[in-house]
């Protein structure tokens, strides 16, 4: 097998003539119930980590007012948002070796620890009336950290439960870390909804922007205990016995981009697609929504929670859709339906309640074919050997690009050309990007990630034949 091209006719041959090297002696399928507590693990720690980055996103208008008073406010608050994601880079190149060589479970046990203490003592900063220009450095610092430690966990996550997840069941259970995903988010959402509700805009803006940073502490803890209660993956555990790990460990950054520069390239272009989207909609739609549309932020909140809730409930469906046509196609109509409706549903968002519910409704349900197959798609991408590094790098470098400074440049863009449909010129310019990708991206289905080479996917066709064959001689 070649393992440096990324080509698509890699998963055209047959995979019985093309099956990946095993690394040791294989390790016996965890059972459902196994499965079950590392999907959760993995969901609800994931579930941690954007809780928090929901949290700041739904309250730039409190941080604003409390760290970056003045006329630029902010646009200084949204460029913090999109400073943590300029270290995401550093945090994927430190944990993900890490992770290659000591395990995922370890490295995941300290990330979440890092963001959950960085995000509580958010909620602990004096404002910038009570010690200046303090204050606001302060905040870039903790929001540094957060990034630094994200490095880690996003990658983590999802290669923690692509490892476990059944090879014919992978996009099923991996859309769970982003259910997690929208989990944070949504209840992000509503614990500042709720906030507005019963303390009111004044009493939000004095202390109660407080309270949902400090809700980062118990969600971490419950991550943390779930996460230390497993086993490490049996894919990681058979690299480890063959001696392999530590092998890993002394391949650098630039032996990985030698060697796996097809993968890494792909890769960043379907990052670039998947999260100018993500951050757009998730991070960014709250400021836009108030600031451009002009709704007031109590409607703005509920929009956010319902359409994300609805996400939420779709999502597993669409994984487990995955599964049986294949991540490739879900992923065409994803970006061809985003592409083609992205003008339009902003165009209805500045019309009231309704048409704003409807047009973020649209546009998240059309992100969700690519959203449910991350976990299912990216860690298959590279060999058991080097997935943590290569996945981690390559998905935080193009995020802290052009997935987390999407607020910023989103904003900028409309404040400099004067038109509230520049977010969607940019989402529609990252759906032509990852069209590009996805037409050198290796199809996944039921590819094993046991393995030193890169895994081959089973032709679906000949799958479909075997199950008609089935289907006559019974």
């Amino acid at each position: 097998m070649n393992t440096h091209h990324a080509g698509p006719q890699q998963g055209e041959h047959d995979a019985s003539a093309a099956a990946p090297s095993t690394v040791g002696v294989h390790r016996p399928a965890p059972d459902a119930k196994t499965i079950r507590k590392a999907v959760a693990a993995s969901a609800i720690g994931n579930a941690t980590e954007w809780f928090d980055y929901g949290v700041y996103a739904v309250s730039i208008t409190y941080i604003t007012h409390n760290f970056f008073p003045g006329q630029a406010g902010t646009l200084l608050a949204l460029s913090t948002f999109a400073f943590s994601f300029l270290i995401r880079p550093l945090g994927g190149m430190f944990w993900g070796p890490l992770g290659d060589r000591f395990g995922r479970k370890r490295v995941l046990a300290l990330t979440i620890i890092l963001m959950a203490g960085a995000t509580c003592c958010i909620g602990l900063l004096p404002t910038v009336s009570a010690i200046g220009l303090a204050a606001p450095v302060l905040l870039i610092l903790l929001r540094a950290i957060q990034g630094f430690s994200t490095g880690g966990e996003y990658g983590g996550a999802a290669t923690f439960m692509a490892e476990y997840a059944p090879d014919h069941k992978r996009g099923f259970f991996g859309s769970f870390l982003e259910f997690g995903t929208l989990a944070g988010f949504a209840l992000g959402s509503l614990v500042v909804l709720l906030g507005e509700t019963f303390v009111g805009s004044q009493g939000m803006n004095d202390w109660g922007w407080r309270v949902p940073f400090l809700l980062a502490v118990p969600l971490g803890v419950v991550g943390l205990y779930l996460r230390t209660r497993l086993a490490e993956t049996p894919v990681f555990e058979e690299l480890e016995a063959a001696g392999k790990a530590e092998k890993s460990a002394t391949m650098g950054l630039r032996d990985l981009v030698i060697k796996y520069w097809p993968s890494m390239l792909t890769l960043a272009g379907l990052v670039i697609a998947l999260n100018v989207v993500d951050y757009t909609l998730l991070t960014y739609m709250p400021t836009y929504l108030e600031g451009v549309a002009g709704l007031p932020n109590q409607t703005v909140l509920t929009i956010m929670f319902v359409a994300q809730f609805v996400m939420m409930l779709v999502i597993p469906f669409a994984g487990a859709l995955s599964d049986r046509v294949g991540r490739k196609p879900m992923w065409y109509a994803s970006l061809i339906g985003l592409f083609v409706m992205a003008v339009p549903m902003f165009m209805l968002m500045a019309h009231g309640f309704w048409l704003a519910l409807l047009a973020f409704a649209v546009l998240g349900l059309l992100f969700i074919p690519q959203l449910a197959t991350i976990s299912a798609t990216f860690p298959a991408m590279f060999p058991t050997q080097v997935r943590y590094a290569g996945f981690a790098i390559t998905y935080n470098v193009a995020t802290s690009l052009f997935g987390g400074t999407a607020p910023l440049y989103n904003q900028a863009g409309i404040d400099a050309f004067h038109n509230d449909l520049f977010p969607a010129f940019t989402m529609m310019g990252a759906c032509i990007v990852g069209l590009v990708a996805v037409r050198f991206m290796r199809e996944t289905v039921g590819a094993s990630l046991r393995g030193t080479e890169l895994p081959e996917a089973k032709p679906r066709a000949a799958a479909g034949n075997s199950r008609r064959v089935l289907s006559r001689n019974s």
